[in-house]
C-alpha cells in the first residue's frame, strides 16, 4: 500500500497523542495533609508539626524508599504520616487505612516497615550520658528538682496493654491488675528524655526482675558511671548505684529526704504520661503480633518521644502532667548494706 506524505504526517500525529494519554486506573484519590490541614490541624491528627515530621522524612527515607513508582506507591512522607495516625489514635488499621485513602491490604505492610525504621534509630537517640560534661549536666538538672544529688537517671516500670497472644504462655502476659500487657522498663533524665528502655517482659514480669536482668545494671555494677546512681520506687532493692525511698522515714531529714526523692522521681511518671498521651496506641493497647510489630512499636514511639523533646514539639496539654501522682508499688524489695550505707548519706545531706 502507497502512503502519501501527508497521510503518515497524520499518523504520526496521532501516535504521538496516544503515547501521552495515560492509562485510567481505579486510583483512590489521596489528599495531601500538608495542603489540606492547617499547622494546628496537622498536629492534632499526627502528634507533630509539619517541620518536625518533613525532618523525620529525612532520617528515615533510605529506609523505606519506593523502590517503584508503579501504581502510585506511597511516598515516604505518606507511609510516615499513615504509620503516626496509627500511633496518634490506636485504631484499627483498617479505619487508618480508610482516613488516608489508602486500601487496607497497604496499611500493615506499610506500618511495619515505618515502624522498623524508626527503631532502628534507637541507639542515636535513646542512651545514657557518655562524656563527663553531659552527665554532669544530667546531674545538674536532677539536682535543680529537689537537690538530691549525683543523680544520672528514674527508672520504673508501665504496662502497655496488649490483646491476649494466646497459646501456652498466655498467662504470663497478665500483670498484677488483670489485663494482659508488656512491662516496659524506662530510665528517663530530668528533661523527660527516655535514656534507656527494655520492652520485652511480660506483665506478669516484676520491676526488680527486669532490672536484675537488664544491661543497665551491669554497666552500674560494672562502676562505668561512678559516684551516680538512678532512683527507683520500693519495687527495687536499695543498692549502692539505685536508691530507693525508705519505708518509714521517722527523723526530719528522712522525711526530707523521702519528699525530695518522690518529687524527683516523679519525672519518669511524667515521661510516662507524656509518651502515652501522645500515642494513645500505648495506652489504649496494641492488637498486633507481640513480638514482629507490638515491642518494635513501643520502642520506634520512645524514639518519636525523644526527637519531640529534643525538637520542642511538645503540646500544650503535657504540662498538666508537670505534677502528676506517681503509682503506690506496694511491693517492697530488700535492701543491702552497700545500699543503705549510700542512701545514709545522701540523707545527711538534708
Amino acid at each position: 500500500m502507497d502512503f502519501s506524505s501527508s497521510s503518515d504526517s497524520s499518523d504520526e500525529e496521532l501516535f504521538e497523542i496516544l503515547e501521552n494519554i495515560e492509562v485510567v486506573r481505579n486510583f483512590r484519590v489521596r489528599n495531601d495533609p500538608f495542603v489540606e490541614y492547617s499547622e494546628g490541624e496537622f498536629r492534632d491528627r499526627f502528634r507533630f508539626t509539619k517541620n518536625t515530621v518533613n525532618y523525620l522524612v529525612q532520617l528515615i527515607t533510605d529506609d523505606i524508599r519506593p523502590t517503584t513508582h508503579r501504581n502510585r506507591s506511597l511516598s515516604v512522607a505518606e507511609q510516615l504520616l499513615l504509620t503516626l495516625r496509627f500511633y496518634a489514635t490506636g485504631s484499627f488499621q483498617i479505619l487508618i487505612g480508610d482516613d488516608l485513602n489508602v486500601h487496607k491490604s497497604t496499611v500493615c505492610r506499610v506500618l511495619r516497615r515505618v515502624t522498623y525504621a524508626l527503631a532502628r534509630l534507637a541507639p542515636q537517640f535513646i542512651k545514657l550520658p557518655d562524656t563527663d560534661e553531659e552527665i554532669r549536666q544530667v546531674k545538674n538538672e536532677f539536682y535543680a528538682i529537689r537537690r538530691v544529688p549525683n543523680v544520672i537517671g528514674c527508672i520504673d516500670g508501665s504496662h502497655i496493654p496488649i490483646q491476649s497472644p494466646g497459646g501456652d504462655n498466655a498467662e504470663i502476659y497478665r500483670n498484677r491488675k488483670s489485663y494482659f500487657s508488656i512491662n516496659v522498663q524506662v530510665i528517663c533524665d530530668a528533661k523527660l528524655l527516655i535514656r534507656d528502655i527494655d520492652a520485652r517482659w511480660p506483665g506478669s514480669t516484676h520491676d526488680s526482675t527486669m532490672f536484675n536482668a537488664s544491661l543497665i545494671r551491669a554497666r552500674l555494677e560494672a562502676e562505668e558511671f561512678p559516684e551516680s546512681y538512678l532512683l527507683g520506687d520500693s519495687a527495687y532493692a536499695c543498692t549502692k548505684y539505685l536508691l530507693t525511698p525508705l519505708l518509714h522515714p521517722v527523723l526530719p531529714e528522712e522525711q526530707r529526704y523521702n519528699a525530695a526523692h518522690i518529687a524527683t522521681r516523679n519525672t519518669v511518671e511524667r515521661t510516662f504520661g507524656v509518651w502515652k498521651r501522645r500515642f494513645a496506641c500505648l495506652s489504649l493497647g496494641l492488637r498486633t503480633n507481640i513480638e514482629a510489630l507490638s515491642l518494635p512499636i513501643i520502642v520506634a514511639t520512645a524514639v518519636l518521644h525523644n526527637i519531640a523533646i529534643l525538637r520542642k514539639d511538645l503540646e500544650e496539654s503535657d504540662e498538666e502532667l508537670l505534677n502528676i501522682d506517681a503509682e503506690v508499688n506496694d511491693i517492697f524489695a530488700e535492701e543491702n548494706g552497700g545500699g543503705n550505707a549510700v542512701r545514709r548519706a545522701v540523707i545527711n545531706l538534708f
